[in-house]
């Protein structure tokens, strides 16, 4: 099962957000519903790791998990689609 959920989050980071609030995970990670819910519609990945390192790792923010942290900013932030050339 959670080889199933790291591949539903790696494709569609927003249905795994989505599949794990309904089973709780988010329970006592974040102090309000806002950060959540922003999590959800702009960095969705990033969400996903930094509930991980909270839920794991207790909070504890070693350079390993700042790394992991900056790609999933990296691969929220970059474009989908990619570039077109114009001819």
């Amino acid at each position: 099962m959670p080889c199933l959920l790291l591949i539903i989050a790696l494709v569609t980071p927003r249905l795994a957000v989505f599949v794990l609030w309904l089973f709780g995970w988010f329970n006592g990670v974040f102090p309000n519903i806002i950060w959540p819910i922003l999590g959800f519609i702009f960095l969705p990945s990033t969400l996903l790791w930094y509930s991980a390192v909270a839920h794991w790792y207790h909070g504890a923010w070693t350079p390993f998990n700042i790394a992991i942290l900056v790609v999933a900013m990296l691969i929220d932030l970059s474009p989908a689609g990619g570039r077109r050339r114009r001819d």
